[in-house]
């Protein structure tokens, strides 16, 4: 069941103070309850020691004191909305079977913000009904991890992109999720049979570094490089799944220089870090599209480990294939970052640095 809700207009601030109290600064001029069906899934929503109620005070400046299957939101009217419709958002989620951590929680925020701005609440605005809510994020489904959702407008423009073109290029910094929901995507695009198969790949560029000459055949010689790339599948994928689908060739791994002279036909290709790929790279990787693939490449500008004076592939085609029919681009900011927050304020730092470095800095 959907949370029932009850609300009720108050004027002025509270002066009550201690545990479930006023936040001091926090404008209470409205006061909203809302009453869930489970008991067990409420206390999954309020989180361990209400630490998720904690954060939606935090980030949305309300106050929420849970009592059992019952929170009472205290706030201002267009917070005290918001944080409603967050609450039932997540209730919706754990009652699918989903998983709840901070990031999730933030991501209903943001799709609840997304939300409001669409759909401003008006007086004469029906109370929303039962059913999926208006205007939420797209989200990707797959066998092992159910219905993965957007975090933040960016990611649901990029679920969007995906959806509507056959090659998609994604532009920004680390940690927004360009990787992980590509391959999640065409996870789910294997097991719907859309396609016959997934082919990832990334340039084999070391990150300033000299490795040196590793031991062991091609796949262990080429798994460092990987690595990230096994570790998205293994989310959206039983790993006895995974071993079978590179066993068989229905999942390729494989550094971009393999893919030379190939027609990669009804599959989903994935091109990762491809800042560093040349330009003579990226013309190639992109000639490979055959029938009834798609093909999504990504890459950080602001990462290009190529040598000095080298253009990198990625930017040049953005450029050159801007405007081009079937093809689209999605550009992800430092406040789109979903990995950590500490992570966000560390890409900002450097990209403010970066602007405000003077000459020969």
């Amino acid at each position: 069941m959907r949370a029932n809700e009850g609300a009720s207009a108050r004027g002025g601030r509270t002066g009550r103070a201690g545990p479930g109290g006023a936040h001091p600064g926090v404008d209470e001029s409205a006061e909203l309850t809302l009453t869930f069906d489970d008991n067990r899934l409420a206390s999954l929503i309020f989180g361990h020691y209400d630490q998720n109620l904690a954060h939606i005070e935090r980030r949305l400046g309300v106050t929420a004191t849970a009592n059992g299957n019952r929170v009472v939101v205290r706030g201002t009217p267009e917070a005290s909305e918001q944080t409603r419709r967050v609450l039932e958002g997540l209730y919706e989620r754990v009652r699918a079977g989903g998983e709840l951590t901070v990031g999730d929680v933030d991501g209903v925020i943001q799709e609840a913000a997304f939300q409001g701005n669409l759909f401003p609440a008006t007086p004469d605005a029906p109370a929303p009904g039962p059913g999926p809510a208006r205007g939420g994020f797209e989200g990707i489904s797959t066998r092992k991890r159910g219905l993965v959702k957007a975090r933040n407008a960016a990611q649901d423009t990029y679920l969007r992109a995906l959806r509507s073109h056959e090659l998609v290029f994604a532009e920004g910094p680390a940690g927004t999720g360009k990787t992980w929901l590509a391959v999640g995507y065409a996870v789910s695009l294997l097991e719907q049979g859309v396609v016959d198969r997934l082919i990832l790949s990334r340039p084999a560029v070391e990150a300033g570094e000299r490795l040196g000459f590793l031991p062991g055949d091609m796949r262990d010689k080429i798994d460092p490089y990987l690595r990230p790339i096994y570790d998205a599948l293994h989310d959206f994928m039983e790993g006895r799944h995974v071993e079978r689908g590179l066993q068989t060739g229905m999942i390729e791994v494989a550094p971009l220089a393999f893919m030379r002279g190939r027609t990669l036909s009804s599959a989903v290709v994935l091109l990762d870090e491809a800042q560093n790929t040349t330009s003579m790279q990226m013309k190639m990787f992109l000639t490979r599209l055959g029938e009834g693939s798609r093909m999504i490449i990504n890459g950080d500008p602001s990462q290009i480990d190529l040598p000095p004076g080298q253009r990198s592939g990625l930017t040049e085609a953005v450029r050159i294939l801007d405007g081009v029919e079937g093809i689209g681009r999605v550009t992800f900011r430092d406040a789109d970052v979903v990995r950590h927050d500490l992570v966000r304020r560390i890409v900002s730092a450097y990209d403010e640095a970066a602007r405000t470095k003077g000459p020969g800095a």
